[in-house]
């Protein structure tokens, strides 16, 4: 089968956005394909910073024929019914409709018509044009006369099918001026002219030849390994990068690595601040040296050519850059080191934190008391804990993370350092902001969990006062990884803490509760078990609640439980029913009432159950509740099995109503079991 080969070719396309670009041109293609009745065997999209690639082999040739069945109106219809339905039906008689019988309507007419099947080639041909003209691109523009958008003028469009064993037919094409062909274009320096390309594995040899490797995650392979090899030659160790790599992939199509070097007394700045500086503005790689894991004044860049000076010119060049760029970054670094932190405070007092939440200055308060809070309950000491909360935020007034926002945190940490602040304190100064995401890692000293706590709690705590709550898929202030960051924490570090007494209001608790289901179901735990948890009230102990919901799913993973949860949900449901009737259901239990042998093995299990989970939920041994919840599994069985509930007397069958009752309060002392999926 035929196999077709589409290039779009334009002036540079932003690194960030090319990956994007290639799935988007391969879903609106195939997708396009596949709805209009083609079939295919592959496909595969690539793109380079001046082209979007798509092939896609083992195309069909023809979409299929399609009969379609349009029924029509009775046969005793009026004639004008009839003469409407054979029009749209594009008929010419009745004669040429089909009557179909049926029991119930009676005898209809039905037109059957037959819509053939189209070429691929036509297919292509009205497909193309749509979506190049609704590509979509995150920013686009026009340029010329026309109305094209696009994210940098249009120059190309390479169009070709057909079968591996024939010369491919262009498929003609036209958008704004841009027609089709079979012609693409090498390196813009070094292989700028025409070629003619024939099908996608011509096209990719074509380009090597020329110049350009068109397989994104190949040319991150070439730097890389060129990288590697380089700073291996020099006695050095490559600082890797994924992100860089990838925009630097995305900058090149013939990627060259060469190494540069600065003056060694830039050294003396933080190893963050040369790998930002020099990534930020030059898109380098840094290099270090594996004996002491310092930075070496060594770095690397990606050219997009081959120079005829081996490279000497493009070099010379980044280091010019380079070295004034690290001549701010030491300005900064020695300017920011001469001010203490805590003189820089009242700076954070004409900074708007929000304008319904106040300044900078007025939510360092609001930490240094939270966190003075929150310090005995996690072991940290109160001083200390306070002095961080007050310094967390100094470093944001720096020159040197007004530079650079990323460095936020880390700098402070370097400035308390060299200030003499304890260790702890300038740990914290660094950590609070700490988890910022699934894969960081969470604080782990006293005093850095105090402010990490207090930071984002009052975020959260002041948003949700302010009614600044996410909404679908819109979340500005991060507050969701705000509940997460305090979920890890908790969970990771063991802690104690109530929430309610740190601000959560049920809202917040709620809020809580969906993130801790996210947490957990990443873990493999049912959501519904935290609902079910939560669904007791006043559970805001997120460590307990985490112990709770293994403690249930044990139990539910268990015969027992399985068969308990089936005894509960049979208890409720006829307990919903009879109340919904109005059946009178005996306040509690009468003893005397209790005729059956299997009626008064189950109310005693059930007192004896209830004062064994009593107990041990004081004890907060979970895995003790469960046991003696499980072990109502029997005479529940048993009861069902051999009593009637609905019991023809009313003192009777009000007394059982009450036991069915106090079955369902005896599993509510663990969880809300109706919150349980099924239940």
């Amino acid at each position: 089968m035929p196999d077709l080969l589409l290039e779009l070719f334009s002036e540079e396309i932003p690194a960030r956005m090319q990956a994007k670009a290639a799935d988007d041109l391969k879903a609106l293609v195939t997708n396009g394909l596949v709805d209009a009745g083609l079939t295919y065997e592959g496909a595969a999209a690539f793109a380079t910073p001046r082209r979007l690639a798509l092939t896609v082999h083992g195309l069909t040739t023809r979409s299929p024929d399609l009969r379609e069945e349009k029924k029509g109106p009775r046969v005793d219809a009026p004639e004008g019914a009839i003469q409407g339905f054979l029009k749209s039906a594009g008929l010419a008689s009745v004669a040429e409709a089909r009557i179909v019988d049926d029991p119930k309507k009676g005898r209809f007419y039905v037109a059957e018509t037959l819509k053939p099947g189209r070429a691929a080639e036509d297919i292509i041909r009205d497909l193309v044009p749509a979506v190049v003209r609704t590509f979509p691109w995150p920013k686009s523009m026009k340029w010329g006369s026309g109305t094209l958008r696009w994210v940098r003028p249009l120059h190309s469009i390479l169009c070709t099918f057909g079968p591996e064993t024939e010369d491919p037919t262009v498929i003609e094409v036209e958008v704004e001026g841009v027609a089709s062909g079979n012609i693409t274009h090498g390196h813009r320096f070094l292989a700028p002219d025409p070629i003619r390309v024939r099908r996608f594995e011509d096209y990719v040899a074509s380009l090597e030849r020329a110049k350009v490797v068109l397989d994104p995650a190949r040319r991150r392979d070439i730097i890389l390994h060129d990288a590697k090899d380089l700073a291996f030659a020099a006695g050095l160790e490559l600082v890797e990068d994924e992100g860089l790599l990838n925009e630097v992939a995305g900058l090149v199509e013939w990627p060259v690595v060469l190494m540069g070097a600065f003056e060694e007394r830039f050294l003396d700045v933080p190893d963050e601040v040369i790998r930002a500086t020099i990534r930020a503005n030059q898109k380098c790689f840094v290099l270090k040296d594996p004996a002491t894991g310092k930075l070496a004044n060594r770095f690397l860049l990606t050219a997009n050519t081959v120079a005829e000076d081996g490279g000497r010119t493009i070099i010379a060049g980044n280091e010019r850059v380079i070295r004034a760029r690290l001549s701010d970054a030491k300005f900064f670094w020695e300017q920011d080191l001469a001010v203490p932190l805590e003189d820089r405070l009242p700076k954070l007092d004409v900074i708007t934190f929000h304008e319904k939440l106040g300044s900078q200055g007025e939510r360092v308060m609001r930490l240094v008391a939270l966190a003075g809070a929150i310090a005995p309950l996690v072991g940290a000491g109160k001083a200390l804990a306070e002095r961080a909360a007050l310094l967390a935020k100094a470093d944001l007034v720096t020159g040197m993370v007004g530079e650079f926002p990323e460095l936020q945190g880390l700098m402070g940490r370097y400035y308390a350092t060299r200030h003499g602040e304890d260790p702890s304190v300038a740990a914290a100064i660094e950590e609070h902001y700490k988890p910022q995401g699934p894969s960081d890692r969470v604080p782990t000293d006293p005093v850095s969990i105090a402010v990490a706590l207090a930071d984002k709690l009052d975020v959260l705590t002041g948003f949700w006062a302010i009614d600044e709550k996410p909404t679908g898929s819109k979340d500005p202030f991060a507050l969701r990884r705000a509940a997460l960051g305090v979920i890890r924490i908790v969970l990771e570090n063991g802690l104690r803490l109530r929430l309610t007494s740190l601000g959560a209001t049920p809202d917040l608790l709620a809020f809580f509760a969906d993130r801790l289901k996210v947490q957990l179901r990443e873990q493999g735990a049912r959501h519904d078990l935290v609902d079910a948890v939560f669904g007791l009230g006043n559970q805001d102990d997120l460590l307990l609640i985490v112990r709770r919901v293994e403690a249930l799913g044990a139990l539910l993973s268990s015969e027992d439980g399985r068969n308990l949860l089936a005894g509960y949900r049979r208890a409720a449901n006829i307990l919903k029913a009879e109340e919904k009737k109005g059946t009178a259901v005996a306040s509690s239990v009468d003893e005397a009432l209790l005729t059956e042998a299997e009626e008064k093995a189950l109310w005693a299990a059930v007192r004896t159950a209830t004062a064994q989970v009593a107990d041990a939920l004081a004890r907060e041994d979970f895995e003790a509740a469960m046991t003696a919840l499980a072990a109502l599994r029997p005479p529940v069985d048993a009861f069902f099995d051999a009593v009637l509930v609905n019991a023809e007397n009313t003192a009777i069958r009000a007394n059982r109503l009450a036991l069915l009752t106090a079955i369902r309060d005896a599993c509510h002392g663990v969880a809300d079991f109706s919150r349980i999926e099924g239940a």
